[in-house]
């Protein structure tokens, strides 16, 4: 635990330092220290990935280490939830007894929720056919005595789906429950007691601004969702056509009636808002109708491209989430011109690596 302690300082340091010079060049001596929130060591992952290798009779999960890229067998994975651990186990001991389920499967990944669901997918280089569908189903009449578990098989060209593919997660948010579909194969946020503390502080800096909210890069709807509740109207935008069906269902699940998806990118909706150019998925949208106070962006890696960053600097609130600090470091030079920082945390989603998930608002100069 102190060697976590540790880490996690030196994130905090890392962080400050490149916020810093943005808070100093407005002057703000009035910006709170940075906020932070530290995730549990173990057991913190609802999402894990991993390649199969097959010894003689043996079958096992195996990782690769970062730095050698040499494989090493894991039976138990400490950052996974305690679901995953205890299914991984009894699945593998399941699947060596199985040669149809065996054979050719090389990677296995587990989606889980805290509601104790899991979905697990089987990756395979050959074609999955009858005596397959016959074996999962076996399976997961075995494995359903003690989860609550769905299978699906993937292939070349090939998915198949045994019962559903997602769970339903719930998240408590300011002491109020919200249920999420997740689905397989498309980015949910993997640390499910963290990601409730990053939703709850959006909402606590922003409850009290009035007006609507427009999301870029809104996923499944996870902040979404929440933050309906803070807003007038939300209109949310979202490029992955299977999100944003999870996005629609989320909204239904949740019974709100003030929340708009979009199906576009970033760019896309800057050029709709614009009016650039006009697209069909806006049809029965005026985006003239609304009054967007505040812009929340979570874009990937990447950041922020320029006519995106040019677009949202004109509103009063932004609430970047980043999990770059490189290209935040970067979008910051640009929209530190038009406004100023006034809250900043650390979100450690990822104990013990380098990775470090950040949150700033800014709001626009005076």
């Amino acid at each position: 635990m102190s060697n976590y302690a540790t880490q996690l300082s030196d994130k905090q340091t890392r962080l400050t330092a490149l916020l810093a010079p943005f808070i100093e060049q407005n002057d703000q001596q009035s910006v709170p220290p940075l906020a932070t929130y530290p995730s549990a060591p173990e057991h913190y992952r609802q999402r894990a990935e991993f390649r199969i290798w097959h010894a003689g009779p043996d079958t096992y999960h195996i990782m690769f280490d970062q730095t050698t890229k040499a494989q090493y067998r894991v039976d138990t994975f400490a950052p996974a939830s305690e679901l995953i651990n205890l299914v991984m186990q009894q699945l593998i001991e399941h699947i060596k007894q199985s040669p149809v389920l065996r054979h050719k499967l090389f990677q296995i990944d587990y989606l889980a929720a805290t509601t104790n669901e899991i979905v697990v997918s089987m990756l395979y280089h050959k074609q999955l056919d009858e005596d397959w569908q016959h074996a999962i189903e076996k399976l997961h009449a075995v494995m359903s005595r003690d989860f609550k578990i769905n299978f699906i098989g993937r292939a070349k060209k090939q998915k198949i789906i045994y019962q559903q593919d997602y769970v339903t997660e719930v998240l408590t948010i300011h002491d109020k429950k919200y249920s999420f579909v997740h689905i397989e194969n498309s980015f949910t946020q993997p640390n499910a007691d963290i990601n409730c503390r990053m939703i709850e502080w959006v909402a606590t800096h922003t409850q009290s601004i009035p007006g609507d909210l427009l999301e870029l890069y809104c996923g499944a709807g996870n902040f979404t969702i929440p933050l309906s509740d803070y807003f007038d109207r939300v209109v949310a935008t979202e490029i992955s056509k299977t999100s944003v069906n999870a996005a629609q269902a989320n909204i239904t699940a949740n019974n709100l009636n003030n929340c708009t998806i979009l199906r576009m990118s970033s760019e896309e909706f800057v050029s709709a808002k614009n009016k650039e150019r006009t697209y069909r998925r806006l049809a029965g949208v005026d985006l003239d109708s609304y009054n967007f106070t505040t812009v929340l962006v979570d874009p990937p890696r990447a950041g922020l491209d320029d006519a995106t960053i040019a677009m949202i600097n004109q509103y009063e609130h932004i609430v970047y989430i980043s999990c770059n600090l490189e290209t935040l470091q970067d979008n910051l030079t640009t929209l530190c011109e038009t406004h100023e920082i006034t809250h900043t945390a650390l979100f450690d989603q990822f104990p013990f690596t380098h990775h470090i998930e950040s949150g700033v608002i800014l709001t626009k100069k005076r």
